[in-house]
């Protein structure tokens, strides 16, 4: 099979496309003919070495992949045949394996280009906002990079639970689509403090919840930007380095900072992650919420892909197709 390895730590010359025999499925997996891979920042941050706990090279990166099941495990209740996308280690190829456990069917009707962007950037924004942020109704929420994959479905998410949604964007065109999406105040970063913005939107009393994928400086502006008893949920690091919160913002202010990290929370609380599921996966299979696909790229095309990320230059989720 077709697949792409990184092969050493760096830049995106350390993605080369190789051929490799198809992996098999073991008790508890089934193995999936691949029709779409879903490009997360994670995967970069991996490439880079930068990454907790991440995989060694030489390694198959991806963590997303949608398609059909081709070969099932000993012990798995699945069929050949069906329709599925899978929260898995090696995406990035023709053929992907999985466990049973982080599998979820397509809803019907929905294309694989979409189907892969829905566990990762679904999932993070429902934990982010809900069971982790504790967001309700008539509440205030600042969503960074609303217009990514996250953040459009978090701007969907927070708008449906009857929040107010302050987005950030560094283009007039991403904030349009943010703003379709039901982000209230759009704020374009680039042209603004989006501090100063926030400040500004909410006549000075800051907002209940800041969804922080960023890291880096934008922590602590965000920390800035939370009313007295505000959360904050930490979910990534897309600026490179992580977040240096002054904690003594928070004490004085009585604010909460909460991590996230999807992989380690599926791992130890599966119920509270993927609770969600069957709720998101009707809404989506009635039209109420979309994954919104930006670009999609072949698999050959996937240092393209790479830097379209990195240069922040995509909206909603970036594909790849073998």
């Amino acid at each position: 099979m077709e697949a792409i390895e990184v092969t050493d730590f760096g830049d995106r010359d350390s993605l080369t496309t190789t051929e490799r025999e198809g992996p098999e499925p073991g008790p508890g997996e089934v193995r999936i003919a691949v029709e779409a891979i879903g490009v997360n920042f994670a995967d970069i941050m991996q490439r880079r070495g930068h990454y907790p706990g991440g995989p060694q090279p030489p390694y198959v990166p991806g963590m997303e992949a949608a398609g059909t099941i081709d070969a099932v495990g000993e012990g798995v209740d699945r069929e050949v045949g069906e329709r599925v996308v899978a929260m898995t280690n090696d995406a990035y190829a023709e053929f992907s394996t999985a466990s049973v456990d982080a599998l979820f069917d397509v809803p019907e009707g929905m294309a694989f280009e979409e189907a892969a962007g829905f566990p990762v950037q679904f999932l993070t924004a429902h934990n982010t906002l809900f069971e982790w942020g504790g967001l309700t109704e008539g509440e205030s929420v600042l969503i960074h990079a609303a217009a990514g994959g996250v953040g459009t479905a978090a701007t969907q998410l927070a708008s449906q639970a009857g929040a107010t949604v302050l987005g950030t964007a560094s283009s007039q065109e991403k904030l349009d689509l943010a703003s379709e999406l039901g982000c209230d105040q759009p704020i374009q970063y680039t042209e603004t403090d989006f501090a100063e913005a926030v400040d500004d939107h909410t006549d000075g009393a800051g907002v209940d919840l800041v969804l922080d994928g960023v890291g880096g400086e934008t922590t602590q502006r965000s920390l800035e930007c939370l009313t007295d008893f505000g959360r904050m949920t930490v979910y990534g690091a897309a600026s490179g380095e992580p977040g240096r919160p002054d904690t003594g913002t928070l004490l004085f202010n009585n604010q909460t900072l909460l991590g996230y990290h999807l992989g380690q929370a599926i791992e130890h609380t599966p119920q509270r992650v993927l609770g969600a599921v069957p709720d998101l996966t009707e809404a989506l299979t009635a039209g109420e919420l979309e994954v919104v696909v930006g670009e999609t790229f072949s698999l050959s095309e996937v240092k393209e892909a790479h830097a379209h990320v990195e240069n922040r230059e995509s909206t909603g989720k970036v594909v790849l197709v073998p």
